[in-house]
């Protein structure tokens, strides 16, 4: 049963969380909350802005924060699914005989960073979604299990086209938020040059070991979530499918396809997590409406319609959440 001590426990290592990584990144704050939420609630995140906005530098800090080992996988065409995950090499023992052994690659660590992960090939983008999901690695069919826990945050720019390949659907639906991370403001932007001038190092203290970033997890596990929230938040991912029952208007006009049930399953997740922040003992309908935007805009695809009226998913999810929302009150 979780206390008040519990939650105020993790309410002050969430804060000395955001103020050792506030440390190396300037402004960005949405974003590291954001980051910070999902790797609590055991998930993965896509982080998406143009070059020089701190992507790496938040996950790189991140990696110091929680202590935990931390790979970086530069992805680029050329790289092969061996690269990632490791592969069998021949050795020889003392008396000459020749054997194999398994040469663990860089995702076996607790935070991958895969750097510009469009820029690699769809097959070895693949190797990723075993890890993603089941957090194994199968080679030469051996499963190897991966140490808890694992992350895997990625980063990709949007504005560029050559040399990149799209995510396939299903390693999209993997990442449980994707976030937009925006260009700096005129006073962040004198902060970050000012502070890169004395040293680009980050100098972030670490706040939290992986057993105790696996017990919050475990605390966010108990908040307990009243049926009508739940049932709110399974129909806004329903809502988002333009042939459901319960498609909304802005759904069957702007959607192509909807938000899988991963995207039920991150909602709810994720908004514990968030309860627990804000200090309360359980979900509200206002954790929901706030998660909607990461969970849902990498999951939304837009149909040709939302393109020649240029509207975003971003747009579409407001949009869905706001008729959700007016429904459920009507209703009450």
């Amino acid at each position: 049963m979780i206390t008040e001590k519990d939650i105020e426990q993790f309410s002050a290592q969430c804060n000395e969380i955001f103020k050792q990584v506030a440390r190396d990144v300037i402004g960005q704050k949405e974003v590291v909350e954001w980051t910070i939420v999902a790797m609590i609630a055991g998930g993965n995140v896509l982080l998406e802005g143009v070059p020089g906005v701190g992507k790496t530098r938040l996950v790189r800090s991140l990696g110091r924060v929680f202590d935990l080992p931390f790979s970086r996988i530069q992805f680029t065409p050329d790289l092969m699914p061996a690269d990632v995950t490791g592969t069998n090499i021949i050795v020889k023992d003392e008396e000459g005989n020749s054997s194999f052994r398994f040469q663990p690659g860089p995702i076996f660590s607790n935070i991958i960073l895969a750097d510009e992960i469009n820029r690699a090939t769809p097959k070895t983008q693949s190797a990723l979604l075993e890890a993603m999901q089941e957090h194994t690695v199968t080679v030469m069919g051996v499963s190897r299990k991966l140490a808890e826990p694992f992350f895997v945050l990625a980063t990709q720019n949007p504005i560029e086209q050559d040399g990149t390949y799209p995510l396939p659907e299903a390693q999209m639906d993997r990442f449980m938020f994707k976030l937009i991370v925006p260009n700096p403001t005129l006073d962040e932007l004198m902060q970050i040059v000012d502070m890169t001038q004395k040293t680009m190092k980050e100098v972030a203290d670490a706040a939290c070991t992986g057993e105790q970033l696996l017990r919050m997890r475990e605390t966010a596990n108990q908040i307990p979530v009243a049926e009508e929230v739940l049932r709110y938040a399974m129909t806004l991912t329903s809502a988002t499918h333009p042939n459901s029952e319960n498609a909304s208007e802005a759904a069957k006009k702007y959607v192509r396809v909807g938000a899988s049930p991963r995207a039920g399953q991150a909602l709810i997740s994720a908004a514990k997590v968030i309860a627990l922040i804000k200090g309360r003992f359980n979900v509200a309908y206002s954790d929901i409406n706030e998660l909607a935007y990461p969970v849902l805009r990498h999951r939304l695809k837009m149909n040709f319609e939302a393109i020649a009226e240029r509207v975003t998913a971003d747009d579409a999810i407001k949009m869905i959440v706001e008729e959700v929302s007016k429904n459920y009150k009507a209703k009450k």
